[in-house]
């Protein structure tokens, strides 16, 4: 079934771009992107800055540089990951340590890949 074997991609898809995440290896998660990716990242909004789209593989490159900025150490537990058919969401918790401050937090974090 089509629809099964898309929905199995994008939780593979996923899974392998929170790995290059997490290694930090910004030249392969991209590479799992298409091209007019549109990022929506909400680290920023709750740092209190502006809520910005991140559009296309620069705009995903940038993205992320500036979530390496921020945070000097990352790491994602995931909890959950859902098939949603067209969609994959994981759902877990980011431990991450500020790069300026030092401070460590714990968040609750969501990605959501979609086709």
């Amino acid at each position: 079934d089509t629809a099964r074997a898309m929905s199995q991609e994008n939780v593979d898809v996923l899974k392998r771009g929170m790995e290059c995440f997490e290694r930090r290896d910004v030249e392969a998660a991209i590479e799992l992107l298409d091209p007019e990716v549109e990022w929506h990242p909400a680290f920023t909004a709750l740092l209190g800055g502006e809520t910005t789209v991140f559009r296309g593989h620069d705009g995903a490159r940038e993205a992320i540089r500036q979530f390496w900025e921020v945070f000097s150490e990352t790491h994602f537990e995931v909890s959950e990951i859902r098939d949603l058919g067209d969609q994959a969401l994981a759902i877990g918790t980011m431990h991450a340590r500020g790069t300026e401050s030092g401070a460590e937090i714990e968040s609750p974090w969501a990605w959501l890949v979609r086709n």
